[in-house]
């Protein structure tokens, strides 16, 4: 344990986007594991959630990669920039998310609205039978009275505010350096 603490302390732009990186893989198997696994099929909000993650995972892979050989802190400063960002959005997306599952407010007419068009009557038996709707509104999950949505959030503030801790240890390193 004194190894990992030595390690942040030494290196934290390279520990930041070490823990971005893990966290984020670890999110995307939890999330495919929900999905293929236990046969919870995701709502399009939860699917629109995901791609923080599939675009904050790789750069946080090249952040490690650079912090482990040297790369400049404009880079690092800016990397651990852009995943702040996308976290904080995620987070504010997560959490509408979890209002709409908690019915604070509506959420998209798609996946949460009434279901209106079906089309002729001779044709819905069919189309019944062949659309999946999963709405985003009811909680397919919870665990402790969280849903998955919830715990997005959680996950991606945590991620924002390691991101953050790499952005300003970035800065700091190169106001240090010229």
């Amino acid at each position: 344990m004194d190894d990992y603490i030595a390690l942040l302390r030494r290196d934290p732009p390279l520990a930041a986007a070490a823990i971005v990186a893990l966290v984020g893989t670890l999110t995307i198997c939890g999330f495919f594991f929900f999905q293929y696994i236990l046969g919870y099929p995701p709502c399009p909000l939860c699917l629109d959630q995901r791609n923080a993650f599939y675009a904050t995972v790789p750069l946080a892979a090249l952040l490690w990669l650079g912090a482990s050989h040297g790369a400049s802190s404009k880079v690092m400063l800016a990397g651990f920039a852009v995943i702040t960002a996308i976290m904080l959005w995620n987070a504010g997306l997560s959490a509408f998310h979890a209002g709409v599952e908690w019915k604070f407010w509506s959420g998209p007419a798609d996946c949460s609205g009434p279901i209106n068009s079906l089309g002729s009557a001779s044709d819905m038996l069919k189309r019944l039978q062949d659309i999946r709707i999963v709405r985003c509104d009811e909680a397919a999950w919870r665990f402790l009275g969280i849903s998955l949505a919830g715990y997005d959030v959680l996950v991606s503030l945590f991620l924002a505010i390691v991101a953050a801790w790499g952005a300003k240890a970035s800065l700091a390193r190169r106001k240090t350096s010229g």
